[in-house]
């Protein structure tokens, strides 16, 4: 084997099927049943760690979001804003802000912590433009980072022009855009535990008595799962609604907008979703794979394994869609290094690429093992 140079193989699993964390690959179903319909002009159903696309109405029609525009706001704020726990000086902006308010007051010191609640169970606009003010320096700058995340995380026809979400010509997102940033929001802890806290006290504050907030979310107490996120309203955006719920491992996101029983149709998505749809495992990071290429310096033959276990979501009539196939392109390693890469296709659609590592040396193969093996 040393007179090799190079070897590569190529296992296919083809009965094999699953996770990928933090890939967002625009997958959507091609069927949707009945009972998963929607009135809402525009909604998209996607599943939090791949952003496989489940359901979808008008999912790239760019809409007014109303006050789910805090879900942006919020994770803006928490990748900007070191320290929550700040006392800060309302902004006289922030004062008087048109519509759902937590009662600001001119000089008022208020934690940003508390700020964050009051954005997000109250709705309040004014805590929007306060804390942009702190995060930002002015609403425009806040403006500027929001729609700098947005491209970061893909979501490439939104535009945000202010922090609350009331109506602009220049404010808008689409569904399956406002998926994407919520599940990319979903990963920070403070996040989750902010929007799906259903009650929260601020307390009295230097121009305040204690301040109650209730979330409106009504799913937080009716849906099994159900994590948060955001309701929204104007004359022009009609009823919005983003919904998350988690379930057996899996985590699936819902936005309706422009959809009058929002809270009805996006629970009959979310449940639908995990009816149809299983989290399948598709690549075991514990499972060892065979070589018979692979050798350290002493001529050992060592064992590879992915960096990351792979789930998909799929129904029962789509696992013969998947192929994964293990590349390997080393004859010899070290323990701990990277000799390849495993591609997983869906429907002939790369989705994901793993890097594979030698690991710690195994005497033997691991008994009943089901890959098979081809060498190239």
């Amino acid at each position: 084997m040393s007179n090799v140079k190079k070897f590569k193989f190529t296992l296919v699993l083809i009965s094999l099927i699953v996770l990928c964390v933090g890939v967002f690959v625009p997958i959507v179903s091609q069927s949707m049943p009945a009972y998963a319909s929607s009135s809402a002009k525009g909604m998209c159903v996607i599943e939090k760690d791949t952003g496989r696309v489940l359901y979808s109405k008008n999912m790239n029609e760019k809409l007014p979001m109303a006050s789910t525009t805090k879900i942006m706001t919020l994770i803006t704020v928490l990748q900007n804003c070191d320290d929550l726990d700040q006392y800060i000086q309302v902004d006289d902006l922030a004062v008087g802000v048109e519509g759902t308010s937590i009662y600001l007051r001119k000089n008022e010191t208020i934690k940003v912590r508390d700020l964050l609640y009051g954005l997000m169970l109250r709705s309040g606009n004014d805590a929007a433009t306060a804390l942009a003010c702190h995060v930002g320096g002015s609403v425009k700058g806040f403006c500027k980072l929001m729609n700098e995340l947005a491209t970061k995380i893909g979501a490439k026809n939104s535009h945000f022009n202010n922090p609350h979400g009331l109506d602009d010509p220049e404010h808008y997102t689409t569904a399956y855009d406002l998926a994407l940033i919520t599940a990319y929001a979903l990963n920070n802890t403070i996040f989750k535990e902010v929007v799906s806290t259903k009650n929260h006290v601020i307390p009295e504050t230097n121009m305040s008595d204690i301040r109650y907030l209730t979330n409106k979310n009504k799913l937080l107490s009716r849906l099994d799962g159900c994590v948060g996120v955001k309701t929204g309203f104007t004359s022009k955006a009609g009823r919005c609604l983003v919904s998350a719920c988690e379930r057996d491992n899996m985590t699936t996101v819902c936005v309706v907008l422009n959809c009058g029983p929002m809270f009805e149709e996006s629970e009959s998505l979310l449940n639908a979703s995990f009816n149809e749809y299983n989290h399948t495992l598709l690549v075991d990071k514990n499972k060892e794979i065979p070589n018979k290429v692979i050798e350290n310096t002493e001529g050992e033959r060592l064992y590879i394994y992915p960096e990351n276990d792979f789930y998909y979501p799929l129904k029962e009539n789509e696992k013969d869609k998947v192929e994964v196939k293990y590349n390997i392109e080393k004859s010899t390693a070290e323990d701990g290094e990277v000799v390849g890469n495993i591609e997983i296709f869906y429907d002939n659609q790369l989705i994901k690429t793993l890097k594979l590592y030698t690991m710690n040396k195994i005497d033997k193969l691991i008994e009943n093992n089901t890959l098979q093996l081809n060498e190239f």
